[in-house]
C-alpha cells in the first residue's frame, strides 16, 4: 500500500501557497506517461498450457518509485459449446512475474453452451525499476476440454499502462 501523502507542517490551513509549495504538490500522484497496446488476432486453446494472447505493452518508468496502473480488457473472450466444464483462465504478467488472474471464466453455466464475454484487469503495480517493462496477458482452457478463444471473431483486446508518480 502506498504511503499517505500529507501536507508538510509549513503548510497552514487557509493560507495561500507559494509557487514552490504548489510545484511540490503537483509532482505527487501525477500521470507521467501513458502507453497502450491492442490486438485483434484470434488465439485459441484447448489445453491447460498457458498461451500468449498477443496483448502486450512496454513502458519505461522515469523513476523507480513510480507505480504502473494497468488496465487490460479482453471483450471478445469465448468458450465453445464443446463441454459443460469448458472455462477460460486469464493471467496478467509483468515480464515473467504473475500479477493477477481470472479463474474459470465461463465455467459452471450448467450447459455445453457457447458463451462470449468480457474479462479484464485493473492492477496497480510497483515494478521498482527504470528499465523497459513489458506487461502481457496469457490464457488457457482451465479444464482442458473443448476450446476457448480470445479476440474471438477479431474483437480487439486493449491494454493501457499509466505511470503514476510517487
Amino acid at each position: 500500500m502506498a504511503a499517505v501523502t500529507t501536507l508538510p507542517a509549513a503548510f497552514v490551513a487557509n493560507t495561500v501557497l507559494t509557487a514552490d509549495q504548489m510545484n511540490n504538490l503537483r509532482g505527487a500522484f501525477r500521470v507521467l506517461q501513458v502507453v497502450s497496446g491492442t490486438t485483434s488476432t484470434n488465439v485459441s486453446s484447448s489445453t491447460a498450457t498457458m498461451v500468449d494472447t498477443g496483448l502486450t505493452a512496454t513502458i519505461t518508468p522515469s523513476s523507480s518509485s513510480s507505480q504502473i496502473l494497468v488496465f487490460a480488457n479482453h471483450p471478445g473472450s469465448q468458450k465453445s459449446n464443446g463441454s459443460v466444464n469448458n472455462a477460460l483462465l486469464l493471467k496478467l504478467f509483468r515480464g515473467s512475474t504473475l500479477l493477477a488472474f481470472n479463474n474459470s471464466i465461463g465455467a459452471g453455466n450448467g450447459a455445453a453452451a457457447e458463451l462470449i464475454f468480457s474479462t479484464s484487469f485493473v492492477y496497480l503495480d510497483s515494478p521498482a525499476t527504470t528499465s523497459a517493462t513489458t506487461y502481457k496477458t496469457q490464457f488457457s482452457n482451465a479444464v482442458a476440454s473443448a476450446v476457448v478463444n480470445v479476440q474471438y471473431v477479431s474483437i480487439p483486446s486493449n491494454i493501457i499502462l499509466m505511470e503514476i508518480s510517487a
